[in-house]
């Protein structure tokens, strides 16, 4: 792994902060491994629950959980004052708001700031600035990384068309407030840009509250690869190395993994040295991950976006470098100094992740909420499952489908995708339908296995070529 920094002497300046009870503004799985990171470093947690959560595996190992309003995400998770309310009424130090709901809201990171708690996060004014993709865009041109060409917002569907002249058809749409994979159009030719400036508007302003677009150049044969980035308050920014994430559906992730295989190690190298760059110039002191397009034609990569918080995704990174990724967010938040050096991450072998929802692939991935009734999943050497998922448990339809990520590790990629396919043959699910199978396809598949797919790889192939081996 290439190293891009090192570790600065601790400035004295910065204020420690000990965080001795957080509260878990999120749900499913992601909030119950928060709430086991900290119960391994010895911090109290308080469990965010909407009446459809009341009975959750989160909220039954935290040391508390507290309602926030009905199920409906925008009267409960993703209500700042609720939520604020909630930390502050049980004593809380810090607000870990995991990933999605208001993990990349800067209003919600620097309410809990102005109150005198902790955000576990990176600093409110990073989260502003990384959440905006032109902004981030800029600063990514100012600090030397490539980026995509493209344009600055844009003022309605006579200047896309100018600005998609310029840039050369096929253009990607882009809502400047999108993530997650959301925000997103495609469009070959004029005539389907100005067709589609209306409604991209009108669901961007829905979707994140935000109806400003830019466009992008839009490569057909790209990979997705996004590196690790962490840092704390003392001017330390290192690098994790590198996922990749070029299995989608619908600009979905699908399966990830670490390290990127078949990758130029000089590609490599530049991801990681730009990783640290991109990271430096936001002033990043917490966990984030900065996501690049590698374009397989031209063998060149450049700068998509930068995600303030931690990914669906992280655990791959983990299983590779060994390192715990929630804890050194809670250290960084708490002040402290990072405990390793660049030079101290060395990864170890292969790790792929793949998630479980409850859609339905035989008809088009639709959602498909119910009740788990039995809940078996797999295990063995190498097997990890992070999962809020138990017998009985009724999957609601306020939110994401997903019921667990299923990552494997092993000491190469062959093995990793081995192991993985074996756990998902063991894992038991019924009551719902999953996606298991389609994994499973997919991970078997000769293109996969010599790594030779893109980001439009299943949809050029059709689902049909994976359900026809469920």
């Amino acid at each position: 792994m290439s190293s891009a920094t090192a570790t600065v002497s601790p400035d004295p300046t910065v204020v420690r902060r000990p965080i001795r009870r957080v509260f878990v503004a999120n749900r499913g799985e992601i909030a119950v491994r928060i709430v086991r990171t900290c119960r391994d470093l010895g911090i109290e947690t308080v469990v965010a629950v909407s009446t459809a959560d009341r009975d959750s595996l989160a909220a039954r190992l935290a040391d508390r959980a507290i309602c926030i309003g009905p199920p409906a995400a925008g009267s409960s998770y993703l209500h700042g004052p609720s939520l604020l309310a909630a930390a502050l009424g049980t004593g809380c130090d810090a607000v870990h708001p995991g990933y999605g709901f208001l993990s990349e809201n800067p209003g919600f990171a620097a309410a809990v700031v102005a109150e005198g708690l902790t955000f576990v996060g990176p600093r409110p004014e990073a989260v502003a600035g990384a959440g905006d993709k032109a902004e981030a865009r800029e600063l990514a041109r100012s600090a030397g990384i490539p980026v995509l060409e493209g344009s600055p917002i844009l003022d309605g569907p006579d200047a896309a068309v100018a600005a998609a002249r310029a840039v050369g058809f096929p253009v990607l749409l882009k809502a400047s407030a999108g993530g997650g994979g959301r925000g997103m159009s495609v469009v070959e030719d004029e005539a389907g840009l100005r067709a589609r400036w209306p409604a991209a508007t009108e669901e961007a302003r829905a979707a994140f509250g935000d109806g400003r677009l830019f466009v992008e150049r839009y490569i057909r044969h790209a990979r997705h690869v996004e590196v690790q980035v962490l840092g704390d308050r003392h001017g330390t920014v290192i690098h994790l190395g590198e996922r990749d994430c070029s299995l989608q559906r619908r600009h979905q992730k699908v399966v990830e993994e670490s390290p990127a295989s078949g990758l130029p190690e000089e590609i490599r190298s530049r991801l990681h040295r730009d990783g640290v760059a991109f990271a430096r110039a936001l002033g990043l002191d917490s966990a984030g991950t900065v996501e690049f397009i590698y374009d397989v034609d031209r063998g060149d990569h450049a700068f998509l976006e930068f995600n303030a918080r931690i990914q669906v995704e992280h655990p791959v990174t983990e299983m590779v470098t060994g390192v715990d990724l929630v804890a050194a967010q809670l250290r960084s938040a708490a002040g402290e100094p990072l405990d390793l050096a660049q030079a101290d991450v060395v990864p170890r072998g292969h790790a792929i992740e793949v998630r479980i929802t409850t859609e339905d692939p035989a008809r088009d991935f639709a959602p498909r909420p119910g009740t788990v009734g039995v809940w078996d999943p797999p295990s063995g050497t190498g097997i990890r499952v992070d999962s809020h998922c138990e017998p009985g448990y009724v999957v609601p339809p306020y939110y994401d489908s997903l019921l667990a990520k299923i990552i494997a590790h092993g000491p190469d990629r062959d093995t990793a995708a081995d192991r993985l396919v074996a756990a998902l043959r063991e894992l038991r699910v019924e009551g719902v339908p999953t996606t298991a199978a389609f994994a499973r396809s997919t991970l078997d598949h000769p293109d996969f296995r010599s790594a030779a797919v893109t980001t439009t790889w299943i949809a050029e192939r059709g689902l049909a070529d994976f359900l026809e081996t469920t």
